[in-house]
C-alpha cells in the first residue's frame, strides 16, 4: 500500500503558524524558514508552506516517484512531481533519499 507522507496547508505567517501548533499539539519540527515549515506529528507530517511558493496538498511517498514524470528535487533532498486528480485537487508524488 502507499503512504501519505504529509499534508500541506497554506499559512500567511509561517514564524506565526509554527509558533501556534508548537503551543497547541506535542509535535516536533523537522524544518523551518521564511517560506515553509514541517511539523512531524506521531502518525503524519504537516507541512505549513505560503502561497505562491507550493498548493496546498497532500504527499504521497513513492519510491518509484519518476514513474509519474520528470521529478524536481527539492532543498530537503527529496524528489516530487506534482499531479491533480481530476477533481483538481494537488497531489505531489515524493522520493524520499535513500
Amino acid at each position: 500500500m502507499d503512504k501519505i507522507h504529509h499534508i500541506a496547508i497554506q499559512v500567511d505567517d509561517v514564524k506565526q503558524a509554527v509558533d501556534w501548533y508548537e503551543d497547541k499539539f506535542d509535535i516536533k519540527v523537522n524544518y523551518q524558514d521564511d517560506t515553509w515549515a514541517m511539523l512531524e506529528f506521531d502518525n503524519i507530517s504537516l507541512a505549513l508552506v505560503v502561497p505562491g511558493q507550493h498548493p496546498p496538498h497532500f504527499a504521497i511517498q513513492n519510491q518509484e516517484a519518476e514513474k509519474f514524470g520528470e521529478l524536481s528535487l527539492h532543498r530537503d533532498r527529496t524528489e516530487s512531481i506534482y499531479l491533480r486528480d481530476p477533481f483538481d485537487n494537488a497531489i505531489e508524488i515524493i522520493k524520499l533519499p535513500k
